[in-house]
């Protein structure tokens, strides 16, 4: 278990040669007391897991956090496909201040409204009180609304298509590492277009953007769909979601997309001359997905154990680590960078646990397990020996198929298929968990019930007067009307009344 505010064994009232010597040691980064399991206490377990497994440390200032290497080369990974998509769409990146005149935010009242529990604000810059506030962009509709106006004059400059990769700073009452944040990084599109038409294919292609990278990389089998009225984005008129099932059965809300419709046009004046030299008002879109996912990998995959990490998002697909001592030692991390070499030129993300002969190998192993790195292998004399190299599973993919021994000469050839054999695991594992955990209730007594650990699929009216009740009782939300949803038609779960959406709505406990 973590100790006080640091990150390691000892807390910094230690004396200093024992926190120097911990440091030392690489003790100072594990705890060989484990994690809280996650059915004693599901809040701590994430806690103490994205500390002992090196992601992340806590920030100085409240609600703030440290993205640690390994924690950020994993968003590197999201960035890395979710960029090329972006791109190959057709985006070009930019990079708008951080600092937003509060005026700004104030042109589109529904949206500053909503923002406004969340909002930093500079007052004093210089030694000297700013004439007019500054505040910290919690998010960028309003400062790049302005220079679409400046940049758009005639329909030939539409589509606009921006993307930005930033941070953005939201003052959170109840943070937590990557899902609650003051501060988190993102990216954020956002884009201009002749008219709705046009504007609804490029909410739906990001939302489907979104959900290829969870799917594809993040092994996240999410559930695409539209929210209600009551859980739209400020200033929207409609929003898009992608909803995943974390292992206590509550959702994440993993990315959005919404169409702006014309609010942020009239409000900045994004207006193009149409074919016939008239006027007109841009439709716009927003589009968003943060660091918060790498929170949903570790509550969608981790264990009792720590960490389990989709090979698609690993940052150590493999990890050798060489046994033995002297020059026992020596023949086998000679041999294990022979074979790094071979899976790096097969295309895998691989390290050799080479720099730690302070720690048993029993130590290693629980160490990289925490880490979640999905193929472990130990290579030893007798492995060497006998030409094999043992091959550790994070997860057992089938009954019994943890750990095997693998000829030397077919390591590159067969680790790639068993990393995707993992990957595929892992979506399936997720898909059945989901499935498992979501039931279609029909009356109130049974949708208190299944919120309480699962998702309820329910018939709702769509009042927000009604989402605030049973958010009251149940803490459970709509989380989207599912875009696959099945026709369906009666009475709202709660009030009664007829159902608004043709098809149930998911509702769940949220983070």
């Amino acid at each position: 278990m973590v100790s006080g505010p640091s990150n390691g064994l000892v807390g910094r009232g230690a004396p200093a040669d024992v926190r120097r010597g911990l440091r030392s040691s690489s003790l100072w980064a594990v705890s060989r007391e484990g994690v809280t399991p996650q059915s004693e206490d599901f809040s701590a377990w994430y806690n103490d897991v994205v500390l002992q497994s090196l992601l992340v440390d806590r920030g100085p200032v409240r609600g703030t956090m440290v993205i640690r290497p390994y924690g950020y080369r994993i968003w590197e990974l999201i960035q890395a496909d979710l960029d090329a998509k972006i791109k190959e769409a057709g985006h070009e990146n930019a990079c708008f201040p951080m600092f937003i005149p509060e005026s700004y935010l104030k042109r589109e009242a529904e949206h500053v409204e909503g923002f406004s529990p969340e909002l930093a604000v500079v007052t004093h810059a210089g030694g000297k009180q700013l004439e007019e506030p500054l505040v910290v962009r919690p998010t960028s509709e309003t400062v790049i609304g302005e220079y679409m106006a400046k940049w758009i004059d005639s329909h030939r400059d539409l589509p606009l298509l921006l993307n930005q990769w930033a941070n953005v700073v939201r003052w959170e009452m109840r943070p937590r590492m990557f899902l609650r944040t003051t501060e988190f990084l993102w990216q954020e599109g956002h884009t201009a277009h002749v008219d709705e038409d046009d504007a609804m294919r490029e909410t739906l292609w990001a939302l489907d953007a979104y959900e290829k990278v969870s799917r594809e990389l993040a092994a996240m089998p999410v559930v695409p769909g539209e929210k209600t009225p009551g859980e739209r984005f400020a200033g929207a008129v409609r929003t898009y979601t992608i909803e995943g099932m974390m292992r206590d059965g509550r959702a994440l809300q993993a990315g959005t997309s919404h169409y702006l419709g014309t609010n942020f046009a009239k409000a900045f004046e994004i207006d193009y001359q149409d074919e016939n030299g008239e006027l007109t008002l841009a439709h716009t879109t927003s589009w968003g997905m943060s660091t918060r996912m790498i929170g949903g990998v570790i509550m969608t995959h981790g264990d009792d154990k720590g960490l389990v990490l989709p090979p698609r998002l690993a940052p150590y697909q493999v990890v050798i680590v060489p046994l033995g001592r002297k020059e026992q030692a020596e023949t086998t991390t000679a041999k294990a960078h022979e074979l790094a070499a071979e899976l790096k030129a097969a295309g895998v993300r691989v390290h050799v646990d080479d720099k730690r002969p302070q720690l048993s190998p029993g130590f290693k192993f629980n160490d990289w397990e925490m880490r979640g790195v999905p193929v472990r292998l130990e290579l030893g004399m007798r492995d060497i020996d006998g030409g094999v190299v043992t091959l550790a599973r994070r997860l057992p993919t089938v009954e019994g198929q943890g750990k095997e021994q693998i000829p030397l000469g077919e390591v590159a050839a067969r680790v790639p298929a068993i990393l995707e054999d993992f990957q595929a695991f892992l979506l399936r594992r997720a898909e059945e968990f989901r499935e498992a955990h979501t039931a279609a209730v029909d009356t109130w007594d049974a949708f208190t019930e299944q919120v309480a650990g699962g998702w309820a699929l329910a018939l709702h009216c769509g009042q927000t007067s009604c989402e605030d009740e049973i958010k009251a009782e149940t803490a459970a939300t709509p989380r989207c009307i599912p875009a696959a949803g099945e026709a369906a038609e009666g009475a709202c779960v709660k009030c009664g009344t007829p159902s608004a959406y043709g098809k149930r709505v998911i509702f769940s406990k949220s983070y």
